[in-house]
């Protein structure tokens, strides 16, 4: 294993480093601890703000980011915090209004906009009516969109950044490519299970929901006579069709009908083991056995050993945001000395 850090393209004299994720957030993070001074007397290089870290893992890639912050003490010790390139998603906000256009249309118009480059941005295929978003991030935005389109197709499309550039991939049946199991590769590990969000009936409302509302009612009843009714409910675009508002009902159902559980492991590193990722897993004081998605992650580099901390879900939790459509402003009733002329 040979890890080096970069400042500008410059080898950094680094002691330790963590690079880490969350599915629910927009950017990857990278911390350093370095060694700034060769004297004990001044700073042997200076870190501004603004420029670039790389990760680099046996020459390959990892990380790829913008210094946000440093701190150094007395003695030279500093350490360096940065974001990739999508942090500059959550720190821009706009008021937009999006008609009849994919939610991949919507990503591609809001990078460019903003000056953020991009690399392949997958069909999203389903067009969203309208959005109207008003003072939200192009994370929120974005974020809106996709869930507005998951919703409606249950296709799952996640952004993530690779060598500077934004990327939209679908999120398929992850394959699962790596094993983590006591005596071999884990190191600890803990599993809880819940039912607190579940949700074993779903009721969805469209259409005008004074004169002709649109109701579609989706239930599990295998989960009803096991757990009971726990109904979920959701109001929806009024321009949505029955069909589009019943196919809603059956999405959420699926997506609500389900024990959460949360498994945390730590193991020894693997590269390949980032958020969003899936692994297989064997521990039997805990009794996770099977196939996990990576929710989060972190990895350590430090003398020489690489090790990781994982938050490990059976479902795929990839970021949501509902869509509240704006109140329709209210028209002002006219009076008797109103007039069409304003005089």
């Amino acid at each position: 294993m040979n890890v080096q850090v970069t400042y500008e393209g410059t080898p950094l004299l680094v002691e330790r480093a963590t690079w880490s994720g969350d599915v629910t957030q927009a950017a990857r993070k990278l911390d350093v601890s370095l060694v700034n001074t060769v004297d004990g007397r001044t700073q042997a290089m200076r870190i501004e703000h603004g420029k670039e870290l790389r990760l680099l893992y046996d020459g390959r890639e990892l990380f790829r980011g913008v210094v946000f912050a440093h701190r150094i003490d007395d003695r030279g010790m500093m350490t360096v915090t940065a974001y990739d390139e999508n942090t500059y998603l959550t720190r821009n906000y706009d008021t937009r209004k999006f008609t009849k256009m994919t939610a991949s249309a919507i990503i591609k118009r809001l990078c460019n906009d903003f000056g953020i480059p991009v690399g392949s941005i997958a069909d999203t295929g389903y067009v969203i009516p309208k959005l109207v978003l008003r003072d939200k991030s192009i994370w929120d935005m974005m974020t809106i969109a996709l869930t507005y389109s998951r919703k409606q197709t249950g296709r799952r499309f996640f952004i993530y950044s690779r060598e500077g550039r934004l990327y939209l991939s679908e999120r398929k049946d992850a394959v699962v490519r790596w094993v983590l199991e006591n005596g071999r590769n884990i190191t600890s590990a803990s599993y809880s299970q819940s039912i607190e969000d579940m949700r074993t009936q779903v009721k969805v409302i469209g259409g005008d929901p004074e004169k002709k509302p649109i109701i579609a009612t989706a239930k599990n009843d295998a989960l009803i006579k096991r757990f009971g009714i726990m109904q979920h409910i959701e109001n929806v675009d009024p321009d949505m069709t029955r069909s589009q508002v019943e196919q809603r009902a059956k999405q959420l159902l699926a997506e609500l009908g389900t024990v959460d559980d949360d498994a945390q492991v730590d193991a020894l590193g693997n590269p390949e083991v980032v958020a969003g990722a899936a692994v297989y897993v064997r521990e039997s004081m805990t009794g996770i056995v099977g196939g996990f998605y990576v929710s989060t992650d972190s990895h350590t580099f430090a003398n020489g050993n690489h090790t990781m901390s994982l938050t490990l879900s059976a479902t795929d939790d990839l970021p949501t945001l509902e869509y509240e459509p704006p109140p329709e402003p209210k028209q002002r009733k006219r009076s008797k000395g109103d007039t069409d002329n304003g005089g």
